[in-house]
């Protein structure tokens, strides 16, 4: 259970909104980028990822499922014998979402 001053519920919040995000976006995504388009049922002008809501979505899209991954990764890697080395591990694996985070801002803010 989760002490008074733990951040372990927003980490789990994440990770659901990441699973989600995965389950429903990913794969409508991947049907609009990977078969649509290429087969020319949808057109690209090149200026769509400068609008303000497909930012947006891209923002949702990317980072989300970032921490899904990092909270998932970190239990897989506590339940193969690290728990030894837990808050290295936080570090590293919600950094690393955290880190992909930035960068996705600020890739998305200077186009």
């Amino acid at each position: 259970m989760a002490g008074k001053n733990s951040s372990e519920p927003f980490w789990w919040g994440l990770f659901s909104a990441g699973g989600v995000v995965a389950a429903f976006l990913v794969p409508i995504h991947i049907i609009l980028t990977g078969f649509a388009l290429p087969l020319g049922w949808i057109s690209d002008t090149g200026m769509l990822y400068r609008v303000w809501w497909v930012k947006i979505y891209l923002f949702v899209l990317i980072t989300l499922p970032l921490y899904h991954w990092a909270h998932r990764f970190y239990f897989a890697l506590n339940d193969m014998g690290l728990k030894v080395i837990r808050k290295p591990l936080a570090v590293v694996c919600y950094g690393g979402a955290v880190a992909g985070t930035v960068a996705t801002l600020w890739v998305l803010i200077s186009v």
